[in-house]
């Protein structure tokens, strides 16, 4: 996937890290059938099957939302994925020739399902190319109207999120490194590439930790409705982040409960 027009560094290497990752979620897996290969395309979604998935093997495909050129797909991107996600309208057209290779969507999905490792990596190729597709709609956008969506940054000391605030995203970071504090006490570090602020947008809870930057940090903003959006068509890789997250949660509680203990007076 690539963005038509100028866009940022960190926009770039996010790119690049989700390129390498729809081969590795189907390592393993055989196509459903032979190569397909067209010559032009004006709307690929009208001749092709809801039940497959494809691999672009060569060409290129170019994206329109809202009639407006936006990005283009090139080989290793899977395309099919938007189906059941509340996302913009999109049209795929190619004017070149066009090779995809097919995967059984059910097969696909069973395959990501049977690997923790390939969970995460799902997760973060969905929630990657989320957020490129707010930050590339926000730019076509009038700046005072455009929405605190797609990529933001934060520099050493700056808050990410603040403790007993309202959750209205959810967040990656992209660069850097930041660490999650409640009540005052350091609770754990949020590494790059891990989600967070995720729990309080499934339990409609307050925010239950700041996180403070540690270091300059990008960071990949999800805004709530989008966020939940990608979970409710995938219940199954929400399950996994739900115990991701909560496994996490259970750490820092045990770190909170020996900070107070070696706080308590002898």
């Amino acid at each position: 996937m690539y963005l038509l027009g100028e866009q940022p560094a960190y926009a770039d290497q996010l790119i690049q890290r989700l390129q390498s990752i729809p081969m590795q979620l189907l390592e393993g897996l055989q196509p459903s059938g032979s190569p397909l290969r067209l010559e032009q395309v004006e709307d690929l979604a009208k001749i092709l099957p809801g039940n497959q998935l494809y691999i672009i093997e060569n060409g290129l495909l170019h994206a329109q939302v809202d009639d407006r050129p936006l990005f283009y797909l090139q080989e290793g991107d899977l395309v099919g994925l938007r189906q059941g996600i509340d996302l913009p309208s999109c049209r795929y057209s190619s004017e070149e020739q066009l090779t995809l290779v097919p995967y059984s969507r059910s097969e696909v999905f069973k395959h990501i399902y049977g690997s923790e490792q390939r969970q995460e990596l799902f997760i973060q190729y969905l929630i990657g190319h989320t957020a490129l597709l707010s930050d590339a709609l926000a730019r076509l956008k009038q700046p005072e109207i455009r929405p605190a969506t797609g990529f933001q940054h934060f520099a050493a000391g700056e808050e990410l999120i603040h403790q007993g605030d309202d959750a209205d995203h959810v967040f990656v970071i992209i660069e850097g490194h930041a660490e999650a504090w409640v009540d005052g006490q350091k609770v754990g570090d949020v590494q790059k590439d891990e989600i967070f602020g995720a729990m309080a947008v499934f339990t409609r809870e307050k925010r239950s930790a700041t996180v403070i930057a540690s270091e300059p940090c990008t960071v990949m903003v999800i805004p709530k409705d989008q966020f939940l959006s990608l979970m409710q068509s995938n219940p199954r890789i929400a399950h996994s982040l739900i115990e991701s997250m909560a496994r996490r949660i259970d750490l820092m509680n045990k770190e909170v409960t020996q900070l107070r203990a070696q706080l308590q007076p002898a």
